[in-house]
């Protein structure tokens, strides 16, 4: 009878048809063999493009591996979104068709494997970004970053999983679920581009494409232990990718390589800085192509440890968000010394005002009240990652100012009452406001880290910084620890040119918070630093033994190019150090 049938849920069936999709599409993969396979996978990007041009390798043969990996490490880390093996597969068979009639490669990425961010247009596919309200609706036409990677021979083989809104660093949504860091089953991989850093980390894809508007490829390469660049704005095309906020250009999102690698990061440089597709139209990027640099010998780098003191200018407490972790501190102190070994000059330098500049994140993006943002949700439940990002807005006015001001006068936090102060809606008037001192904190910032550093005054070629306060977060941590983020959001505020290097992993018997550590000056929040350091607090060394910890390079503005090369030099530095091609497999993930 039909008052004993279940009613129909339109949610739950979208959910069930897409995963079901995503899984028939993963049945097209062979299963991996490493006699057969790991040979295509321990080899960088540029040099799959070499061994095809030399006639050692077929384009098909490489896309088996890759896709194989790719299934085997979704099984493991629920890192794909839709899923396009076959078609990959047609896409190979045509470039060996091609190289075997004409002994010429289609392009500087002929037969590379490689995935993309969910958010970029993918012809005859959805771009869901994680939103039930999305599935169905399959792009017309390709990015204009797909066109241009596929002009270069690039075979693009799958796209990868976001978080809820993107605005996270946790890569979880209703659709497809919560993707796992590659190393360890219990922490996130970060996010937005989450699901490209585990991938990527994996094995599963050669090389890769994200975006950054907080720290959405810098986050999820260090969490993974690969190599990411976020370029500025106006260095890279950005149509065709969709989101959640359209008309929000207060602080620009921007697209940019994630690999495994500094030469691939290169490699697709080269192919898209500057360049434009004709038939948008459109005013962005500048036509500023690729430009190769030459460094002097001798550089010269700036680095900060969080909250510790600036020793060349004396003892001095800094103002900042948090205090970093031991493990974080290690991997900026050991990039240090292996570059004065090398003949380079390292300083260490007052940090930006870390604070400031998520105060103009939070008082920017929460103008509307996270209305336009949070629209898209529909029936789907809001993630928890969210919880905290959104939660100024959510609270009257007279509730919002009265926790402010207990946080400050008795809790004894000024700088989280002051992130809960600006999470608000604002009339026009206010939202100029914040703009401006965005704007008069990019001018302070850029004067301080570039104009003179040092006892004797002169500029800086590079920045070195920890990715975050601490390597990953466990799952569930955003809840509670999205103003961390702070530390990278800064550079988008300033819209500097940034790379992360992975340099180290945790070792619980160097990096437990010692009496040494915690005697060190800092001076961040209190309610931050209780949820990370506190007795059940989220860094915990033990737990994170072998997570990858990375360091930010940090460019002056319109220098992408000079941060890559400097990449070179750091990760030469450095030497083996356990990452890159051919460095995970699925008994690592612990």
């Amino acid at each position: 009878m039909w008052f004993f049938t279940s009613p129909r849920n339109p949610y739950r069936e979208t959910i069930e048809a897409k995963r079901s999709r995503r899984a028939a599409a993963l049945e097209h993969a062979p299963a991996f063999s490493a006699e057969k396979h790991q040979k295509y996978l321990d080899v960088t990007a540029s040099q799959i493009v070499e061994n095809i041009e030399d006639g050692t390798w077929t384009a098909s043969a490489v896309l088996e591996a890759y896709v194989a990996r790719a299934a085997q490490a979704h099984q493991v880390m629920n890192c794909l979104t839709e899923v396009f093996f076959e078609e990959a597969k047609e896409d190979a068979l045509k470039l060996d068709a091609e190289f075997a009639a004409t002994g010429r490669l289609k392009g500087p990425l002929h037969g590379v494997p490689i995935s993309v961010k969910d958010q970029f247009d993918v012809k005859g596919f959805d771009s869901t970004i994680g939103y039930t309200q999305w599935a169905n609706k399959p792009a017309e036409r390709d990015a204009a970053i797909v066109s241009m990677l596929r002009a270069a021979g690039a075979i693009i083989i799958t796209k990868t999983n976001i978080p809820q809104t993107l605005l996270a660093f946790e890569s979880v949504n209703p659709l497809w679920g919560r993707t796992c860091n590659p190393w360890s089953a219990a922490h996130t991989a970060g996010g937005s581009s989450g699901g490209e850093g585990a991938l990527l980390a994996a094995d599963g894809a050669a090389l890769g494409l994200g975006s950054d508007v907080g720290g959405s490829i810098r986050i999820p390469s260090g969490y993974c232990g690969i190599f990411g660049l976020k370029p500025g704005h106006g260095r890279v095309p950005y149509a065709g990718a969709v989101g959640p906020n359209p008309g929000f250009e207060a602080v620009r999102a921007v697209a940019g390589p994630m690999g495994r690698s500094v030469a691939d990061l290169e490699r697709m440089a080269r192919l898209l800085f500057g360049e434009r597709d004709a038939s948008r139209q459109d005013y962005f990027p500048a036509p500023v192509p690729y430009r190769d640099v030459t460094l002097p010998k001798r550089l010269r780098f700036g680095y900060y440890l969080n909250g510790l003191m600036c020793m060349w200018r004396g003892e001095k407490f800094i103002d900042g968000a948090v205090k970093g972790s031991p493990a974080c501190h290690r991997a900026v102190l050991e990039t240090v010394e292996a570059l004065r070994k090398e003949g380079h000059e390292c300083i260490q330098i007052e940090p930006p005002d870390s604070a400031q500049a998520l105060r103009c994140f939070a008082g920017i993006t929460s103008a509307d009240g996270y209305k336009k943002l949070t629209e898209h949700l529909g029936p789907d439940k809001k993630e928890s990652a969210l919880f905290l990002v959104t939660l100024g807005p959510r609270l009257p006015g007279f509730v919002r100012s009265f926790a402010s001001w207990v946080i400050r006068n008795f809790v004894g936090d000024p700088i989280f009452a002051s992130f809960l102060a600006q999470s608000h809606h604002k009339s026009i008037h206010q939202y100029y406001n914040c703009v401006a001192d965005k704007i008069a904190f990019e001018k302070r910032t850029r004067t301080s880290l570039w104009d003179a550093a040092g006892p004797d005054n002169l500029p800086l070629d590079a920045v070195l910084a920890p990715v975050q306060a601490v390597p990953a977060l466990p799952h569930g941590g955003c809840d509670r620890l999205a103003p961390i983020a702070c530390a990278t959001l800064m550079y988008n505020v300033v819209d500097s040119p940034v790379g992360v290097v992975p340099v180290t992993r945790v070792d619980a018997a160097r990096d437990g918070l010692s009496d040494e550590w915690r005697a060190a000056p800092g001076n961040g929040s209190k309610i931050l630093e209780g949820e990370l350091y506190g007795p059940k607090g989220a860094y915990n060394a033990q737990a994170m033994e072998g997570l990858p910890v990375g360091v930010q390079v940090v460019g002056q503005p319109w220098e992408e190019e000079k941060v890559l090369a400097i990449m070179h030099v750091i990760d030469a530095a450095l030497g083996p150090r356990g990452f890159g091609p051919g460095s995970w497999g699925p008994s690592k993930l612990v």
